[in-house]
Formats: structure tokens, C-alpha cells, sequence
């Protein structure tokens, strides 16, 4: 039986989400005593701040599994060298209302994979200034900016040869960053 609870938001909508397979590859590299869980982010209504007192269902399932996890790992695209809207508007969701912020305190990994030359730098940078104004620790190496090519995944969906030490680098040190962070 695990003994740390993660969530994973992935920041990609799409189908064939290169996040998604980044986020499914790297939980297969973390030890048996930690459980992925990947929350749904694409059923949450637009945030409006006029709704904090009576949150959706959708929101309430969001909130209650972050608040009930041991930590969080946010998988993100870049667009137009920024967070997704869709990931922006889980998170104020979970921040609000004033003084009920779910993620304060939580343990927090940022990685993601782009097509483009810089992988998800900018996008990385900006989502770690919200995650500090959220109050969640976040570790910050190694930085995971991966360019989207053949071979970052095998033919089973797990992460290909030439990444492998890399990104068991990574979950090793996020392992370490929750334990640290976070009581099981």
C-alpha cells in the first residue's frame, strides 16, 4: 500500500497530450510507496469569483484531492510562452475563496514537454511565480525542460533509453522534496 497520495495536474487538454505521456511515464519511475493520481482539470467551469460561495462539484472533487494529497506535480505545455488557461483556471479555483487556499503548503514538481526548442522554460518560470504567491514549496532541481522528439518515449509509453537516468534523476530528487515536505 503507497503511503504518499500525488496528484498530477497535466496542463493539456488534447488527446494525444505529450504532457499526458510525460506525466503517465514519470510515475512509473517513482517508488512502490508513492501513488500518482491524475486530477480532471477540463470539467471545471471558468473561474468567477461570484461563485465562491457555492463551488461546483467539480471544483469541491478538485479541492478535497489536493488537500488530501501529499503533494503535487504539475505536468505543463507552453502556449504563447505561458501556462494553458485551462491549468490557470484550476489553480485560482483551488486558491479561492480568500483564506481557503488548497494548495498552501503543498510540496510541488513543475515539468513538462513542448515541441519547441526551449521545452517549457517560460512556461515553467511563470507557473513557479504563481505556485510561490500559492505558498507551495517547490523543488527547484533539477528543471525538466524537455523538447519533444523521437525517442523521449519507448514503445510502451515509459520514457525512452536516451532520458531515462534523466528524469529518474528527477523523481528520485521529488521523491526526497516530498518526504522531506510532507508526513505520510
Amino acid at each position: 500500500m503507497s503511503k504518499y497520495q500525488i496528484v498530477v495536474l497535466v496542463g493539456s487538454l488534447r488527446k494525444e497530450s505529450f504532457n499526458q505521456r510525460l506525466a503517465d511515464a514519470i510515475a512509473r519511475l517513482a517508488p512502490p510507496e508513492f501513488t500518482f493520481s491524475p486530477l480532471e482539470i477540463g470539467d471545471l467551469p471558468l473561474y468567477d469569483q461570484d461563485d465562491d460561495q457555492h463551488q461546483s462539484e467539480s471544483v469541491k472533487r478538485l479541492k478535497g484531492a489536493i488537500k488530501a494529497a501529499h503533494g503535487v506535480i504539475f505536468v505543463t505545455p507552453e502556449y504563447n510562452r505561458s501556462i494553458p488557461g485551462v491549468l490557470k483556471n484550476a489553480i485560482d479555483h483551488a486558491s479561492r475563496p480568500y483564506g481557503d487556499n488548497a494548495w498552501a503548503g503543498k510540496p510541488a514538481g513543475v515539468l513538462g514537454v513542448s515541441i519547441g526548442a526551449i521545452g517549457t522554460a517560460i512556461a515553467q518560470q511563470h507557473l513557479r511565480t504563481v505556485l510561490a504567491y500559492l505558498d507551495m514549496p517547490t523543488l527547484g532541481q533539477p528543471e525538466i525542460f524537455l523538447q519533444m522528439k523521437d525517442g523521449l518515449f519507448d514503445e510502451t509509453g515509459g520514457v525512452g533509453k536516451a532520458s531515462r537516468e534523466f528524469l529518474q534523476g528527477w523523481i528520485d530528487k521529488y521523491v526526497a522534496w516530498i518526504k522531506q515536505h510532507s508526513k505520510p
